[in-house]
């Protein structure tokens, strides 16, 4: 079974430029209050370069996670020119072991550009490995722009967590 951090690795390996956002990403953050969130999936946030997306669907495949978009199989072949598609129509590509992993990478976060996020990301280290999340601020406010039912509820059930962890962020 193949883990994020082999993906990360992976990652790293192909020169992926990428950051964690969503619940997975907040976890990192909450992870030294001790807090935890419940999630199913990583969100993998990439900025809308065909290049660096095609590298990171070689990342997945070299831990033999199979690709996905839209609940179908990725087309193949799995080339730049897929890639720009894909880009041009800023749709996600999902990535799983279907054991357990599950990697939504996605080219849109609500509210924000890629770069503006990568500008104030944050790295934590997983089993030694330097995974780049985005800040907490901009997970909870996009969580809030997109204002789906789940994340509505992810932002109510943890709301006093969440605003003592931003509050500890901003100090």
């Amino acid at each position: 079974m193949a883990s994020f951090v082999e993906l990360a690795r992976a990652l790293i390996d192909l020169r992926v430029c990428y950051l964690l956002i969503g619940v997975s990403g907040a976890n990192l953050h909450a992870h030294h209050a001790g807090v935890v969130f419940t999630t199913q999936d990583r969100d993998v946030f990439l900025p809308p370069d065909a290049r660096n997306l095609w590298r990171a669907w070689q990342a997945c495949e070299s831990c033999s996670l199979e690709l996905s978009s839209a609940g179908r199989p990725l087309d193949q072949p799995r080339d730049l020119a897929l890639a720009e598609r894909v880009v041009q129509r800023l749709a996600s590509t999902s990535a799983t072991d279907r054991r357990g992993l599950q990697v939504d990478l996605t080219l849109l976060m609500a509210g924000f550009t890629f770069d503006e996020v990568w500008r104030e990301r944050v790295a934590f280290r997983l089993e030694g490995v330097e995974v780049p999340v985005a800040r907490l601020k901009h997970i909870v406010a996009s969580k809030a722009a997109v204002g789906r039912d789940k994340d509505r509820l992810f932002l109510a059930t943890h709301a006093a967590a969440l605003r003592e962890l931003l509050d500890s962020d901003e100090r």
